[in-house]
C-alpha cells in the first residue's frame, strides 16, 4: 500500500480511497479500531513511563559520582557506610518519583477533559473522534476553525482556505480544492492536499486521511527536530536559578575536596564528604516540588473551571500583569439576541430580518452566536428554499454569501460588516423600490453610528436577484441591493464591572481587543469601568510604527476594529514593553495572538485551533473564573518560592558551615552518610509546602522570578544560619568538650531541627504566629523534629555513627534553635523593609 501512496497528490482520490480500503461512507468502526491498534504496535522495546521517571531521579552528575564512590567503598570493604549512603540516595529518589508520578497522573486526567476532536464518517455516520484516533482511510469533515488531524487529499470542498503558516511560513490563507497536481510539485504548491497541524480559516471540505502521527509531514519534522514550545518566563527563572547554584556548588566542593586532601585526610572519605555536601547544596527536589505545586494548582484550578494544558502557564498566569480579551462572552453575556431589523432609513422592516435569517439557515461554516440568534427568529426555517451555493465568511471580505432558489428564482443574500456590504452594493432598497445608493450613503452611516453608540452590534444585509444564476463565485458579489440593518444586542454581564475592578486590585490591567467598531467598544468599556477615551483603532495601528505602539500600548484600554494580525502585533508590543501578557480568545482569528501571548487562554466552546494554541482552557467564559485562576497561579508560585528560599537559606547555611568547619576541625563535622541523612530528613517538610497556606501579600501583585532578590536572600539568611551553626560548634567544643561522636550527633540534631523549623519563619512576611501554616506542613515539621531528637537514642544510632546525647547538649541545642528562630524573625522584618 505504501508504494501506491507515494506521491499521493498526483493520484485520483477515488483510486486512493480504494487503495486504503475506504469508501464515501468511511471505514467501519471495527476496521478503524483495528488500524488504530496496528499503528500503536511498535516492534521496538519501549521502557515504561514509570521506569523512565524513576531513572530520571538519579540522572544528576553529582548523584552518579556519589554512587560510583560508594561502590568504590564497597570494593575497599567499607560495606556498611557505602550501603547506608546508597539506601539514602534511593530513598530520596523514591520520594521524588512518588511526588512527580502523582502530579503527572493528575494532569493527564485533566487534559482529557479538553481534548480536540474531529468529525469523521465511520460506518456511514458522522461521529466525533479524538484527533489522535484518526487513521488512514478515515473520511474527515472540516469547517472553519478546525485543526486538520492528518495529511490527506480533498474529496470535495467549498471555498476552502487553510492557514499553512506552521509548515510553509506563508502568512496569508491558501486556497484549496479537490484535484491532482504533478508529482514534482513542492509542498507549498499542493493545492489538493491538507496537512496535519494546519487549520481551516474558512469554507468546508471532506478529506481522505492518508498519513497520521509521525508519518505526517508535521509529525516527521517534529520528531526530527524534537520541537518543543518556547521557554516561558517561569522556566527562564528556574534555569537562571539553577546556574547560580551550580556555580556556587562547584566552587565550594572543589575547594573543600582540595583542602581536605591537603590536610592528608583519606582521599575517598574526602571525596564522599565533598559530594555529600554537593547533594545538600543542590535543590534536587526542586523538580518534584515544582511538579507537585503545579499539579496541585492544576487540580484546584480545575475545581474553579480552568483546565491547565501547559503546567508552567500556572506560574505565568500568576506573573501576568496585562490581560487582553475580546468583549464577547467575557465582559458581555455572550448570548446574542436580535433587537431589531431596520431598512436603510432606520425604520423597522421585518423583510430584512427574513433575508438575514435565510442567509444564516443555509450557512455551513462555523456556527456562531449571531447566526443562532437569527435562526431562532425563523424557527420553521425555509422549507421552500433550496441552497445552490455559498461563499464562506473570511477576514478579508468580512461577509458571508449564500445563493438559494426560492419560488423558481435564484436569490443571492449576503450579510456582514457594514462597510464590506456597502462596497458591493450599487442600489438601496426603499418603499418605492431599489434606487441608486449614492444619495443614501450618509443616511446609512448615520443609522449605523446612532445604533452603534447605543451598544448594538450592527451588520448589513444585501441581496441580488438573477434568475439565470445557477453557480456562485466572488465575482457575483457586486451590484447588489442594500436591504438594511440587523441590530444585535449582547448585554454586559452584571458581574463584569466587579470582575474588572477585582483584576485591577490584583495588579492586572484589562485591555479589550476586539474586531467590533469603535462606538460599540467604547460603550462596553464605559459600562465596565474602563476609560472609553483611551482607544486605538485598526486604522490607527496601520499608520503607527512598532516603537510608537510599544509606548502607547500600556496607556490604551481599548483596541477596536482590529484584524487578527493586529491582535498579534498588540500582544508583541506589550511584551516588548516588559509586561507578562495574557490573551483570552476563542475564535479562528485569535490563534496568532494566543501563540504570541505569555499565557494563551481559550474556552471549551472555542474553535479547535484556539483551544490547541491555548495554555489554559476555561470551562466557563467568565472573568471571575479567570480571576480565581490568577490567584491560584500566585499561590502556586508563592509555594514554589518558599522551597527556593528554604534551599538557599537554612540548607545552604548548614552545608556552608560544614564545609568551613571541616577546614578547622581535626575530623569531619559529619560523616557523608550523616550529611545525606540530614538532606533527606529536611526534604519531608519541604514536600509539604505545596499544601501550605499563602500570605495575602503574595496575592496582591504579579510575581516574577528575581535571581537578584534570591541572591540577597541566600546571602542574608544563609549567613544568619551559619552564625548559629558556628555558635553550636563553639558551645560543643568549648563548653561541653564534646568528643567526635557527640559533636556529630549534636550537630546533626541542630542542623535538621533548625532547617525544618525555619521554614515556618521564611514561608511568610508576617510574624510566623500571625500566618498559620498549612496542617500538612505543620504535621510534617513536627514529625521530623521528633524523629531527629529520637534517632540518637534509637537502635540505629551506632549504624548511623551517632551516640546518646547528655541532657546538657540537648538543652543547648533547644536554646540555640530558639535564639535562631527569634533572630530570623527580626532579620526577616529588616530584610523585607530594605530589600523587597
Amino acid at each position: 500500500m505504501k508504494a501506491k501512496l507515494e506521491g499521493y497528490w498526483n493520484t485520483n482520490p477515488v483510486s486512493l480511497m480504494a487503495s486504503l480500503g475506504s469508501s464515501p461512507t468511511g471505514l467501519t468502526v471495527q476496521e478503524a479500531e483495528k488500524r488504530l491498534q496496528s499503528q500503536a504496535e511498535k516492534p521496538t522495546i519501549k521502557i515504561p513511563r514509570d521506569l523512565t521517571l524513576l531513572f530520571s531521579q538519579f540522572k544528576s552528575p553529582i548523584i552518579v559520582l556519589l554512587v560510583i564512590s560508594s561502590l568504590l567503598s564497597i570494593t575497599l570493604r567499607d560495606f556498611t557506610d557505602a550501603m547506608i549512603i546508597l539506601l539514602i540516595i534511593f530513598a530520596s529518589g523514591i520520594l521524588g518519583f512518588w511526588q512527580e508520578r502523582g502530579a503527572e497522573n493528575a494532569v493527564n486526567s485533566l487534559l482529557a477533559l479538553v481534548g480536540v476532536t474531529s468529525n469523521v464518517i465511520r460506518s456511514g455516520k458522522v461521529s466525533e473522534v479524538p484527533r489522535t484516533r484518526i487513521v488512514p482511510g478515515d473520511i474527515v469533515l472540516l469547517s472553519a476553525g478546525d485543526i486538520i488531524p492528518a495529511d490527506g487529499v480533498i474529496l470535495d470542498s467549498n471555498h476552502l482556505f487553510v492557514d499553512e503558516a506552521p509548515l510553509t511560513g506563508e502568512s496569508f490563507p491558501t486556497g484549496k480544492a479537490a484535484g491532482t497536481v504533478p508529482v514534482e510539485t513542492p509542498l507549498s504548491g499542493r493545492t489538493n492536499v491538507l496537512y496535519m497541524g494546519t487549520h481551516v480559516v474558512s469554507g468546508t471540505a471532506r478529506m481522505l486521511a492518508i498519513k497520521t502521527g509521525k508519518e505526517s509531514v508535521f509529525g516527521s519534522i517534529s520528531s526530527r527536530l524534537k520541537l518543543r514550545p518556547p521557554e516561558t518566563e517561569f522556566e527562564r527563572g528556574i534555569r537562571r536559578f539553577g546556574y547560580l547554584l551550580m556555580e556556587v556548588t562547584l566552587i565550594l566542593v572543589i575547594l573543600i575536596f582540595a583542602v581536605n586532601v591537603y590536610f592528608r585526610r583519606p582521599v575517598l572519605e574526602a571525596l564522599l564528604f565533598s559530594l555529600a555536601l554537593a547533594v545538600g547544596l543542590t535543590p534536587q527536589l526542586l523538580p518534584a516540588v515544582i511538579s507537585v505545586n503545579l499539579a496541585r494548582g492544576a487540580r484546584t484550578m480545575a475545581d474553579r473551571k480552568v483546565i491547565v494544558k501547559r503546567l508552567s502557564a500556572i506560574e505565568n498566569i500568576g506573573s501576568m500583569n496585562i490581560l487582553c480579551s475580546d468583549k464577547t462572552g467575557t465582559l458581555t453575556e455572550g448570548v446574542v439576541r436580535v433587537d431589531a431589523s431596520l431598512d436603510p432609513a432606520g425604520r423597522a422592516d421585518p423583510g430584512v430580518l427574513r433575508l438575514a435569517a435565510l442567509n444564516s439557515w443555509f450557512e455551513s461554516g462555523f456556527s456562531n452566536p449571531m447566526d443562532l440568534a437569527l435562526k431562532e427568529t425563523q424557527p420553521e426555517g425555509f422549507p421552500q428554499a433550496e441552497k445552490l451555493g455559498e461563499i464562506p465568511y473570511d477576514f478579508v471580505r468580512k461577509r458571508l454569501t449564500v445563493l438559494v432558489k426560492e419560488n423558481g428564482a435564484s436569490l443571492l443574500v449576503t450579510k456582514g460588516a457594514l462597510n464590506s456590504i456597502i462596497s458591493v452594493c450599487s442600489r438601496v432598497s426603499t418603499q418605492s423600490g431599489p434606487v441608486p445608493i449614492d444619495g443614501f450613503r450618509e443616511t446609512i452611516l448615520e443609522v449605523y453610528r446612532t445604533s452603534s453608540s447605543k451598544g448594538f452590534r450592527v451588520i448589513g444585509v444585501a441581496y441580488g436577484q438573477n434568475p439565470a444564476l445557477e453557480t456562485l463565485g466572488t465575482e457575483n458579489e457586486k451590484d447588489l441591493v442594500f436591504a438594511g440593518f440587523i441590530l444585535l444586542k449582547d448585554p454586559v454581564k452584571e458581574t463584569a464591572e466587579r470582575a474588572v475592578r477585582d483584576l485591577r486590585d490584583l495588579g492586572v490591567s484589562l485591555k479589550v481587543v476586539t474586531g467590533d467598531n469603535t462606538l460599540v467598544a467604547a460603550t462596553v468599556a464605559r459600562e465596565v469601568g474602563l476609560d472609553e477615551n483611551r482607544i486605538l483603532t485598526g486604522e490607527d495601528l496601520r499608520t503607527m510604527t512598532d516603537e510608537a505602539l510599544i509606548h502607547a500600548a500600556n496607556k490604551v484600554d481599548v483596541f477596536a476594529d482590529v484584524d487578527p494580525n493586529q491582535k498579534e502585533r498588540i500582544i508583541l508590543a506589550m511584551k516588548k514593553a516588559g509586561n507578562v501578557v495574557g490573551f483570552l480568545g476563542d475564535g479562528i482569528n485569535d490563534a496568532p495572538a494566543l501563540h504570541s501571548a505569555d499565557v494563551g487562554i481559550s474556552v471549551d466552546s472555542g474553535v479547535d485551533v484556539a483551544k490547541e494554541a491555548a495554555d489554559l482552557v476555561l470551562l466557563q467564559k467568565d472573568l471571575e473564573v479567570l480571576r480565581d485562576g490568577i490567584r491560584e497561579g500566585r499561590k502556586t508560585f508563592a509555594n514554589t518560592m518558599k522551597y527556593v528560599f528554604m534551599a538557599t537559606s537554612a540548607n545552604f547555611g548548614n552545608m556552608f558551615s560544614m564545609a568551613w568547619a571541616s577546614l578547622f576541625l581535626p575530623f569531619l563535622p559529619l560523616l557523608p552518610k550523616q550529611v545525606l541523612l540530614t538532606n533527606l530528613l529536611t526534604d519531608f517538610p519541604e514536600m509539604a509546602i505545596a499544601s501550605d497556606r499563602v500570605d495575602e501579600n503574595w496575592l496582591r501583585t504579579p510575581r516574577r522570578w528575581d535571581v537578584g532578590f534570591i541572591k540577597h536572600f541566600m546571602t542574608v539568611f544563609g549567613l544568619l544560619s551559619s552564625v548559629f551553626d558556628f555558635l553550636t560548634f563553639a558551645v560543643l567544643m568549648l563548653v561541653f568538650r564534646a568528643d567526635t561522636a557527640t559533636f556529630r550527633t549534636a550537630w546533626f540534631v541542630e542542623s535538621v531541627v533548625s532547617a525544618s523549623l525555619i521554614v515556618l519563619v521564611i514561608r511568610t512576611r508576617k510574624l510566623f504566629w500571625k500566618d498559620k501554616p498549612g496542617t500538612l506542613l505543620l504535621m510534617a515539621t513536627g514529625i521530623i523534629v521528633t524523629l531527629t531528637f529520637a534517632l540518637p537514642f534509637s537502635p540505629l544510632r551506632s549504624l548511623l555513627g551517632f551516640t546518646s546525647l547528655p541532657i546538657g547538649p540537648i538543652l543547648a541545642i533547644v536554646l540555640i534553635v530558639a535564639l535562631y528562630f527569634a533572630c530570623a524573625e527580626t532579620t526577616k522584618k529588616i530584610f523585607y523593609k530594605h530589600v523587597a
